[in-house]
């Protein structure tokens, strides 16, 4: 199970990633608003933790602007505000559940076991962008009913892409979401694959026209075909 957290506090951090860890879960961190908004939306996740008061963005604002845009992983929040009013916020912008600090990490993986139970949401076997269809299950790729070939790496990083078309990630989020905690993720292996994929994928050899767009100073996105 891929765990969210999004923390700015390192010790509090550092002491619920390991506990979390040692019951096996995947866990990935944000220190910051940003980062974690960011993260949050690249989807994928089976549950996110979510501090109240962040640096970059709130995580109150976070919540609104996450579920405002249809995002269902559950979401628990972690916060030192104990009053009710508070509690009420939290659970109406988009909360699954509310823990206040200080906390025990017993009690933090019992309320994300909790989250886990929960019905989620069934991503869709077969994704089609454009001209693409990908089987997740059958691991197969066509582009005008021709199969194309596409190593692991390349499929991952396609499907992700098309589970999110028009969605702009910049290179850290998808080495965090495709890449996971690999240690041979870097920015050099992300820019060939890419440049692998596109070889596979495009009609051409332009950049500029490529499925995969590459917008200076933000990441990557694919394009997906214009509604008419």
């Amino acid at each position: 199970m891929k765990l969210l957290l999004v923390e700015d506090d390192q010790e509090t951090a550092d002491m619920i990633i390991s506990w979390l860890r040692s019951e096996r879960y995947d866990v990935s961190h944000a220190a910051n608003g940003l980062d974690g908004k960011e993260m949050l939306e690249s989807g994928n996740y089976d549950a996110a933790i979510l501090d109240w008061q962040l640096p970059g963005m709130g995580g109150i604002d976070i919540l609104k602007a996450y579920r405002s845009a249809g995002g269902k992983v559950p979401i628990l929040v972690l916060t030192g505000k104990a009053m009710v009013a508070d509690r009420v916020a939290g659970l109406d912008a988009g909360a699954d559940d509310y823990l206040t600090k200080p906390f025990s990490l017993k009690e933090v993986s019992a309320r994300v076991r909790a989250l886990l139970r929960r019905p989620s949401e069934v991503l869709p076997e077969t994704l089609t962008v454009g001209e693409l269809s990908l089987d997740s299950v059958k691991y197969r790729v066509m582009k005008r009913g021709v199969e194309v070939q596409l190593m692991p790496r390349e499929f991952n990083l396609l499907e992700f892409f098309m589970r999110h078309p028009d969605m702009p990630f910049s290179s850290d989020a998808l080495l965090a979401r495709v890449w996971n905690d690999d240690s041979e993720a870097s920015n050099s292996a992300l820019r060939n694959s890419i440049k692998r994929l596109r070889s596979k994928i495009d009609d051409g050899d332009a950049e500029a026209d490529s499925l995969i767009e590459n917008i200076p100073g933000i990441g990557y996105r694919l394009r997906a075909p214009k509604s008419t």
